[in-house]
């Protein structure tokens, strides 16, 4: 165990790659079926409503109810599925629970996979 200003940090927490935006790996089943898993989540028109907000900051069921006009208990269902599924955290303010998106990995797909609509509903040529 390794101190840094008398705060412990265990061996294999410092073990740990840094974050980064490319993991260049060769997609195995289980990166497969993890990837398949996350598509399966966003393929819901509400869902993918919701994590949209959560790229831009942290929400509570209200006001993701408001921007995505639909009911306080279809936002519910759809934020506990996304919160077992790992696509979101929640944390408690008060009585509120506040919600985030998990990670900028996540944050990118939600906005590319929008900007890829946006080209096939406008017909703006794509990118090379």
């Amino acid at each position: 165990m390794t101190t840094v200003a008398d705060t412990a940090i265990p061996d294999a927490a410092r073990a740990l790659p840094a974050a980064s935006l490319s993991h260049p790996v060769t997609p195995d089943q289980p990166h497969l079926d993890a990837a398949t898993n996350t598509f399966r989540m966003l393929a819901d028109p509400t869902r993918l409503h919701i994590l949209w907000i959560l790229t831009e900051g942290e929400a509570d069921v209200t006001a993701l109810t408001e921007a995505c006009d639909t009911s306080r208990t279809a936002v519910s269902q759809h934020l506990a599925k996304l919160r077992f599924t790992g696509l979101v955290d929640s944390r408690k303010e008060g009585r509120r629970v506040i919600y985030r998106i998990r990670d900028g990995h996540l944050a990118r797909l939600v906005r590319e996979g929008l900007n890829h609509a946006d080209h096939v509903i406008t017909g703006e040529p794509p990118h090379a």
